[in-house]
């Protein structure tokens, strides 16, 4: 089985300018291919997950990844997929979030003796001089065929700014100057990415000639990959200070058994052939089998293989009713929090942070969602005794501990 076929197998391609020629730059490891990153943020999160193991796999086989950072296009905002216009970020933020993403890359990728680059787009994108831009990149598109691309339609009736109008301008030069730059001869984004990459194909064309190698892939479900990692408290981040490796764990521990194994294809460098078997028989626990598979392979890329063990201890600990692991996450308080050794468990979930406020509390211990020690809690009013700790469980999924100091 060739790179390219096992792409194929775990769903990962959607849509090539020319598959044959694609196929054969992949299985012979002659790609040099770049994804692009905004840093909207100092962490990368879930929705980035699924890149970041594409370009391993990738380089893998031996084909040279550039991890393109937008500190240029950061300060425009992609329209694709949004109902608003992204909030501005100080060029101060983007830098720092810029780091960040570094540091974190470098855990999936192999920086070394050139085997893959990292690049901020601000490097050429915040020298350009308006008119040149006009003259050497405008000319190139056409008004009226941008604006039959999805990505614009869907927000001309909401309101485009012409900022946003910028972006695919932007980002196909990215591809224009990295292909002149660095021999990028291929890229790679999400299914919503398609328009601005084909105009970057197209660029390079135009400029350059017919004759002008230029390659474009979309991945199957990164779009719907951005939605992943989105809970009710937030993002789920790569960042341990962000996202705990516990939390982690059990976010992927917790996917619907409709994902499991398309999340293990994807994600997971678990041999194709093994999850493919796997498939033919799932049913019934063997869900849960998966899911634990999935949440543990995944913790290991992310956190290491220590803390995925921790995780995966902890979550036992846990749902076998002993609640008694350090590795959760956890809240202290101090006897000044209680009332007689007892505290409101409305007053307990807003120390712990499980809810944002009073209401949303009443809501959820009334319709049963809440239990504090494997008893479920449906009165309100009712005042828990702490003496050493408890364990509340929210809903299905999340447990938190509170430690009384």
């Amino acid at each position: 089985m060739t790179v390219f076929e096992e792409l194929k197998r775990r769903g990962l391609l959607a849509q090539l300018t020319n598959e044959e020629e694609i196929s054969k730059m992949i299985n012979e490891g002659k790609a040099t291919f770049y994804i692009g990153f905004d840093p909207t943020a100092d962490s990368l999160h879930v929705g980035h997950f699924m890149a970041l193991c594409l370009m391993k796999r990738l380089q893998m086989a031996g084909n040279k990844p550039i991890a393109l950072l937008g500190g240029g296009t950061g300060m425009i905002g992609d329209p694709s997929g949004k109902s608003d216009m992204r909030k501005m970020l100080t060029p101060e933020t983007i830098q720092h979030n810029v780091e960040c993403f570094k540091k974190q890359m470098s855990r999936f990728i192999d920086f070394s003796d050139g085997k893959a680059l990292v690049v901020n787009n601000a490097d050429w994108l915040l020298d350009l001089k308006y008119v040149d831009v006009l003259r050497e990149v405008g000319a190139c598109f056409s008004v009226n065929k941008m604006l039959t691309f999805e990505c614009y339609k869907q927000r001309m009736e909401r309101g485009l700014t012409f900022l946003e109008f910028n972006y695919m301008i932007m980002q196909s030069y990215d591809f224009y100057k990295l292909f002149q730059e660095y021999g990028c001869n291929m890229q790679f984004g999400g299914d919503d990415q398609w328009a601005n990459m084909l105009g970057g194909t197209e660029l390079i064309r135009k400029k350059l000639g017919k004759d002008a190698h230029a390659m474009t892939i979309t991945l199957l479900l990164n779009s719907e990959g951005k939605k992943m990692g989105k809970t009710e408290k937030g993002a789920v981040w790569l960042d341990a200070e962000k996202t705990s490796p516990y939390e982690f764990y059990q976010y992927w521990r917790n996917v619907s058994d409709s994902d499991v194994i398309k999340c293990l294809k994807m994600l997971t460098f678990v041999p194709i052939e093994e999850i493919e078997e796997m498939e033919k028989t799932m049913e019934g626990a063997q869900f849960n089998k998966a899911k634990e598979l999935l949440a543990y392979e995944l913790t290991k890329l992310v956190h290491g293989e220590e803390e995925a063990k921790k995780a995966d201890e902890t979550a036992k600990a846990v749902f076998g009713g002993k609640g008694n692991s350090n590795d959760m996450p956890t809240t202290e308080i101090t006897s000044s929090d209680l009332d007689d050794g007892k505290i409101n468990i409305l007053e307990l979930m807003m120390k712990a942070s499980l809810i944002p406020s009073k209401s949303e509390g009443r809501r959820l211990v009334v319709q049963g969602g809440v239990s504090v020690d494997d008893v479920k809690i449906t009165d309100p009013n009712a005042f828990i005794e702490i003496t050493d700790f408890v364990v509340i469980k929210k809903g299905k999924k999340v447990f938190h501990k509170v430690i009384l100091k």
